[in-house]
Order: C-alpha cells, then structure tokens, then sequence
C-alpha cells in the first residue's frame, strides 16, 4: 500500500499544482476577481479524524469520481455554448486537469482495494448544473465552482494522505511491544 500510497500523493501534488494553474488561467479567461464564493457542489462529507482508513478513502474516492463527472459536463458545456475552437493555453491546462484527475481516482480505487474498500459512488442528490445554461454568467461561475471543488479535494486528499502513514506506524507500534512481551515470556520460560 506505501507505493500506492507515494504514487496517489505525487499524482495529487500534480494535480493540485495543474488545478491552481487553471483556475488562472480561467479568472484571467473571464476577468474573475479572486473571492468569488465558494460553492460546495460535491455533498460528500469530508475524511474525519473519526473515520478509519477505508472509509476516508471512500469518501475521498467517491468526492474525485463525482468532481470528474462534474468537469466533464462543464467542459462539454463550456464547448457548446462558448464555441470547443482552436485549442489554447487554457483548454490544454483544462484537458491536462481532467487526465490527472482520472489517474488520481485510479490511485485512490487501488488504495481503496488495498484497505479492503470497493470502490463505489456515494450518492449525491442535486443537479448542480445550472438550470438556465443559456444564462451564460451562471454558466462560467458554475465552471469556475467546478475548478475550485476539484482543488479542494485534490487539496482534501493531499492531507488525508500525509496521516495515512501515521496511522501505519501507530499500528505497527502497538503491535512492537506486544511481539516483544511475547518473545521476552517465551526466553523466560526456557
């Protein structure tokens, strides 16, 4: 699980460098200020302290597949109704983002299996799509919320996979002492 695990956290390092570029790329695009309000588009709750390793890995992994679900639809949109022209800067950053996110959710299903976890969707109930996407000002701050949402979970699992090996070694630990006492009982009754 410690490759996977080294793998899963480059790849998000990657894609967490390759999301704040695009959402450069795209204030500058649209003239966005920085402080637009966030919008949480993704109901999956967020890896707590009190979760085990599976279930933080289930809701990270839920949280990517619905974030790509997500920037897929913004990018068909954003091609539809802005015109999929000559390739730039920005759609190449876009398409370079949408890649590494798949590659990231890979890396979370493996380290989901590896923690005895199926992959497998958590629900979600609303349609965070813009009812009115002929409003086009609705459309791109929708884009935008979808950009933000994939930084803040690559962000979410970057953390999550900084405690996993913590939670590794504690293990180990109390399982050292144990091994310990035991063979030191074992010495003692020869």
């Amino acid at each position: 699980m410690a490759g996977t695990r080294t793998r899963a956290a480059a790849v998000a390092a990657l894609l967490q460098e390759e999301c704040s570029n695009l959402l450069a790329l795209y204030r500058e695009k649209e003239d966005f200020p920085v402080d637009v309000a966030e919008v949480r588009l993704v109901p999956v709750a967020p890896p707590s302290s009190q979760l085990d390793t599976r279930d933080k890995l289930l809701h990270l992994h839920s949280a990517l597949l619905q974030c790509h679900t997500l920037l897929e639809r913004a990018i068909t949109k954003e091609d539809e109704m802005l015109g999929g022209g000559e390739k730039g800067k920005y759609e190449k950053q876009r398409e370079m983002v949408k890649n590494r996110l798949s590659h990231l959710i890979i890396s979370t299903g493996e380290l989901l299996k590896a923690a005895d976890g199926s992959p497998i969707l958590i629900p979600h109930s609303d349609d965070p799509e813009p009812r009115s996407p002929t409003v086009l000002f609705k459309l791109k701050l929708w884009i935008y919320q979808i950009y933000k949402e994939v930084d803040h979970w690559t962000k979410a699992v970057i953390a999550t996979l900084k405690e996993l090996p913590a939670e590794t070694d504690r293990k180990r630990k109390r399982i050292m002492p144990a091994t310990r006492s035991a063979r030191i009982t074992r010495s003692m009754r020869r």
